[in-house]
């Protein structure tokens, strides 16, 4: 029996360009966004992370960094590629590789990008600070300069405060992306300090020590920090479960709505540069029994 090629008129090939005849040129990433929740519906679209984003809306992008020369391009260019309108703030801790030079090339070059620097090595607790004086976005979200952190995530990161269910939203590494597989004593350690801090806080996070932290900008604006290295990570928690939004028009105050996002990890190993170590996570359950009651 004679076997024929398709013809150019095969069902396949005619539904494929039937398909693509459907779909419109698209200009920009908002018009293809619009597009996809015209022809969806919202309903399913949020479910996977499409949503509208504001015209007006700012995401104030804060990037500690130190000796980061490595990555310091790729992160940047990563942020840069998310379809929000964003303000890059890098605040460079006294970097001694070169990461300094690099971002000094960088803000001359690129009106973007908004470059702090310590003249003396204070942590990350203490770059944070800085970076976030300088938010002036509705949102901002901390980012990490070593690309364990993807800002890919950032839409579903910010969605919960986009649609007004949340004022912070954590990452959490174990509910559900993927993560690379590393250190078994420091998720142990990542565990313990969790629970302790939820035993103090009353809230029940999944992984308080995670680097994606998203505020709206009156509560990580609205609270004093001190702590200068990752003691930031258990101070802002207890800080942020009791931070109370004042009266408003008429309404009572009310604490802070917090969500958790599963967020991929891509972790780095010592050799690889983490900073990370067995002091800072005993800073961390200080930390934790210091802003346990005040501030």
């Amino acid at each position: 029996m004679e076997v024929r090629p398709s013809s150019p008129e095969s069902p396949p090939e005619s539904n494929n360009r039937l398909l693509r005849s459907s779909i419109p040129p698209f200009t920009s990433d908002g018009d293809s966004r619009d597009w996809l929740l015209d022809t969806l519906g919202e309903p399913v679209c949020r479910k996977l992370g499409l949503f509208r984003v504001p015209k007006d809306l700012t995401l104030s992008v804060v990037i500690p960094a130190y000796n980061e020369s490595k990555t310091i391009h790729e992160i940047l260019r990563r942020v840069r590629a998310v379809p929000i309108k964003s303000q890059i703030i890098v605040v460079d801790d006294c970097s001694k590789d070169g990461t300094r030079d690099i971002l000094r090339d960088m803000e001359q070059r690129d009106n973007d990008l908004k470059v702090v620097y310590h003249e003396i090595n204070q942590g990350k607790g203490a770059a944070l600070r800085t970076g976030f004086r300088h938010a002036t976005g509705q949102i901002v979200i901390v980012q990490d300069a070593d690309l364990e952190y993807d800002p890919e995530q950032y839409p579903q990161l910010i969605q919960p405060i986009v649609e007004n269910l949340a004022d912070v939203v954590y990452g959490s590494r174990f509910i559900g992306e993927t993560h690379r597989v590393l250190y078994f004593w420091h998720s142990k350690a990542n565990e313990w300090l969790t629970l302790l801090s939820n035993m103090f806080t009353n809230l029940n996070l999944t992984d308080m020590e995670v680097g994606y932290k998203v505020f709206r900008r009156e509560v990580i604006q609205g609270i004093t920090l001190k702590s200068d290295r990752f003691g930031f990570e258990p101070e802002v928690t207890a800080k942020v479960a009791r931070f109370a939004f004042p009266p408003e028009n008429g309404q009572q105050a009310r604490s802070c709505r917090i969500y958790e996002i599963p967020v991929s990890y891509h972790g780095r190993t010592y050799r690889e540069g983490k900073k990370i170590g067995l002091k800072d996570g005993f800073q961390a359950l200080y930390c934790i029994l210091r802003y346990a009651f005040a501030d």
